[in-house]
């Protein structure tokens, strides 16, 4: 038997530089571009730059360069043209319109939300990609006139729910606000979740970084979690949790969070907002980088970027360099207090991390005396799941317990704090 070769959708691909500026950034745009469309499926069949003084309101690139572009689809049977940035409705229709043919026009955004339509796979990952298409993609690709379901589920189109994206303005809205009821729903169900792993008393620490940095890859070389990892942009959406075991003997709880990308709209945070509140609800935070990747500075600046805008920017931070398996010459032990070189494949560099881990959390610990009242005994049990109790003692008063607690148990059981010792 033959086998069956995959032909993937060919597109084009278009950048701005403004005069003067650095072309060189904008390649580098366009070849992240290019993984994302390689990601959904895609190939890019050609790049077009064009250097412009300012953005053109109608078509945001000059009618020459619409010419030409509209001169590769036409002679190449070219059907999608994606542009690495934001573009309006009427953007999206002018060009539509001046290319010519059966072009598809989508932007960046369009791009990462299908992408993100591929990947999810809970019931609320699909919800909230369903979600951020109808705030986003829909008005622009109601333009067209027609339904997406034309358009056959190619890059840009599809994901959970593009045969309900009807030119109705009102059903829209109807089906916006019903999405936005059942995450609240959902929301409220992670909630309680969260509250039960803060009774459990054990660190929270989540793998954030850029996307593609071995965040999945690494989850499993700490737990055994077994969880998707592949060399693909967006491999994870959904979070996963799962308890880290110590060499001191300690528990933690480690997420994997959806990676982050340049340019990331503001609307995608906001839509994935219950998930990415893994970040802001941890105690640590270790950003994963690829040490290999030119741009890993960069990469480091955009992750910072988003923890901000989270709220998460006061957490504890310790940064991974993975990927070092891929490095043509090995790099010598020089880790410094708040980084550490790892390879989530081989194993290099894991007990560096561990010790760093546990480090971070006994600097945030401190021995206290608690009184608490007889009523209350259950807190003691509390104390003895989730955190070391050095001694017990029986007064008139209540129980006295001198516990070692970090600033999140000192938060939970701040009413009973009699001593800091």
């Amino acid at each position: 038997m033959k086998e069956t070769e995959i032909v993937k959708s060919q597109a084009i691909i278009v950048g701005i530089a403004e005069r003067g500026s650095d072309v060189p950034e904008c390649e580098r745009s366009l070849d992240e571009l290019e993984r994302l469309l390689d990601t959904a499926g895609g190939e890019a069949f050609a790049r077009v730059i064009q250097v412009k003084e300012s953005f053109d309101p109608r078509t945001c690139i000059g009618s020459g360069k619409v010419a030409e572009i509209s001169e590769l689809c036409r002679d190449n049977e070219i059907e999608l043209v994606i542009f690495d940035f934001e573009l309006t409705p009427a953007q999206i229709r002018n060009l539509e319109g001046d290319i010519g043919g059966d072009v598809h026009v989508i932007d960046r955004s369009m791009l990462i939300l299908d992408i993100f339509a591929l990947h999810a796979t809970s019931g609320e990952g699909k919800l909230q990609v369903e979600l951020a298409q109808l705030r986003y993609s829909a008005p622009r690709l109601m333009g067209r006139g027609t339904e997406l379901s034309r358009l056959g589920g190619g890059i840009g189109t599809r994901g959970p729910g593009e045969t309900k994206l009807e030119s109705d303005r009102r059903h829209m809205k109807e089906k916006v606000i019903t999405l936005e009821r059942r995450l609240a729903e959902m929301e409220h169900n992670r909630a309680v979740m969260r509250a039960q792993r803060d009774r459990s008393g054990l660190p929270k620490i989540a793998l954030v970084g850029y996307t593609n940095a071995g965040k999945s890859t690494l989850l499993n070389a700490l737990t055994g979690a077994g969880v998707l990892s592949e060399d693909k942009l967006f491999a994870t959406l959904d979070p996963t949790t799962r308890k880290l075991l110590l060499p001191c003997g300690e528990s933690v709880l480690l997420t994997d969070t959806v990676g982050f990308i340049r340019k990331l709209p503001h609307h995608l945070v906001k839509a994935f907002k219950s998930t990415l509140d893994e970040v802001a609800y941890a105690d640590i935070l270790l950003i994963v980088s690829d040490i290999n990747d030119p741009e890993v500075k960069e990469h480091i600046d955009v992750t910072k970027g988003v923890i901000d805008e989270l709220g998460a920017s006061d957490k504890p931070v310790i940064y991974v360099y993975n990927k070092c398996d891929m490095l043509s010459e090995p790099l010598s032990a020089d880790d410094s207090e708040d980084s550490v070189i790892v390879s989530g494949i081989t194993g290099h560099g894991i007990d560096v991390l561990l010790e760093k881990i546990e480090e971070t959390i006994h600097k945030f610990k401190k021995k206290y005396t608690l009184l608490i009242p007889y009523s209350k005994q259950s807190v003691v049990s509390a104390l003895y799941n989730g955190y070391t109790v050095e001694k017990v003692e029986y007064i008139d008063d209540g129980i006295l317990a001198e516990v070692i607690l970090d600033e999140r148990g000192k938060g939970v059981y701040g009413q009973y704090i009699s001593v800091q010792n």
